[in-house]
């Protein structure tokens, strides 16, 4: 199971962001959050959500196997990562993010709250 997101519904509100930043840090910033909402204006016109879908290249790329599947969700091991990036180079949806407060990256596990936030309903579970 895995998050996923339907782009064409999305407003750029980016409540996704700030929940997620809410819930993981007790903070209010986007640049904190495990997902990410671009702004493709003026052409095509629209916002495009990533997200991550579990596929863990994260996890096939970290040198120092600090990254791990749980139940079908990769989690960092804060005590075994070195925050060299790799696995942010790495990520195919490209929704892994260093942030100078984090000894470690930033990276979806699957917490879901950002999921009944979302007032037109993009985000959703995928198995």
């Amino acid at each position: 199971m895995y998050l996923d997101a339907d782009s064409s519904k999305c407003t750029g509100c980016r409540v996704c962001l700030t929940v997620c930043s809410l819930y993981h840090f007790k903070e209010v910033n986007p640049k904190k959050a495990a997902l990410a909402v671009d702004a493709k204006f003026p052409k095509p016109g629209h916002y495009e959500v990533r997200v991550c879908n579990q596929c863990g290249t994260c996890a096939s790329v970290c040198p120092v196997e600090a990254i791990s599947e749980k139940s079908g969700i990769y989690i960092i091991d804060a005590d075994k990562c070195t925050g060299c990036g790799e696995c942010v180079k790495a990520c195919p949806t490209q929704v892994m993010f260093l942030h100078e407060d984090s000894p470690v990256p930033i990276k979806c596990d699957l917490c879901k709250e950002c999921i009944p936030l979302c007032g037109t309903k993009v985000l959703f579970l995928k198995d």
